[in-house]
């Protein structure tokens, strides 16, 4: 039926018609093949079968030569392997490189606990870039997870670790420098520098660190920030403002966000009227 009408209209939307997937159509023509294959195409489909598709052009083309004797440049091995639907089932892993001076990897304390009790026991902080002005800029963010209230924040255009620095020593001064916080924050070399580590400790406060990898073991800051891009920028076009108006945006969506916007978790109360109740 793909013979027949592949002139008429595409392969994907007969494939789509006919609610078969593309790899499984291509996969039955490498098995019991009704169109003309080329020996480069017939190799590729077999090593990539062979190998439960496991593997990238690059690998692949490494035993096209040794196994076929068939020399190709890597672009011909990705277009063949793209035609027939074959690129690499397996998502690649995660590599995790520091990024300068990067030691001290603290507890994971937290566990996902992010209730309190009172203000100033347990803070998370995390780091999001802003990319709606004229360059990227990146926002560091510390929330009492009490009531959810930002303590603190600083907007640099750099991620180096005097943005995290600056952030805490604010939230100190704001909050009375409060001692035996918990601060939670991921793994990033930034949180895990000799310099913040050392802040922490001069402050007694406690660090705590998520998992490698894990976004849900500091979810809530990382909730806040997709709001923030959804709530304040949602139509906003990358690169599309000056960067002055996105500080202002993000000053005054900082205010709405602790003094107006109600939160189910603290009884549909703002975070500033919670903790004013609280007090």
């Amino acid at each position: 039926m793909v013979e027949r009408y592949r002139k008429k209209y595409t392969i994907t939307a007969i494939l789509s018609a006919l609610g078969v997937p593309r790899s499984t159509y291509y996969r039955w023509l490498a098995e019991g093949a009704t169109i003309v294959l080329t020996e480069v195409e017939e190799a590729i489909i077999a090593l990539c079968k062979k190998t439960k598709y496991r593997f990238g052009h690059r690998k692949i083309k490494k035993l096209l030569k040794e196994r076929y004797k068939l020399d190709r440049h890597r672009n011909t091995v990705q277009s063949i392997m793209q035609k027939f639907n074959l690129q690499c089932r397996i998502k690649p892993k995660r590599k995790w490189k520091s990024q300068g001076e990067s030691v001290i990897i603290a507890p994971n304390l937290l566990q996902r606990n992010f209730t309190a009790s009172a203000s100033n026991q347990k803070w998370v902080t995390d780091i999001t870039y802003i990319q709606y002005g004229s360059s990227t800029m990146y926002l560091s963010t510390i929330m009492d997870l009490f009531n959810n209230e930002i303590v603190a924040y600083k907007m640099y255009d750099h991620q180096q670790t005097q943005l995290i620095i600056d952030t805490l020593k604010e939230a100190l001064e704001l909050r009375g420098n409060p001692e035996g916080v918990i601060i939670h924050s991921d793994q990033g070399s930034v949180y895990t520098s000799y310099a913040y580590q050392d802040l922490v400790k001069e402050s007694h406060l406690v660090s705590s660190m998520s998992r490698r990898g894990n976004c849900w073991d500091n979810a809530v800051i990382e909730s806040f920030h997709s709001n923030i891009k959804s709530e304040e920028f949602q139509y906003v076009k990358f690169n599309s403002l000056h960067n002055i108006n996105v500080v202002e945006r993000m000053d005054e969506y900082m205010r709405y966000y602790n003094e107006d916007r109600i939160l189910e978790k603290l009884g549909y109360l703002t975070p500033k009227e919670f903790g004013a109740q609280a007090a």
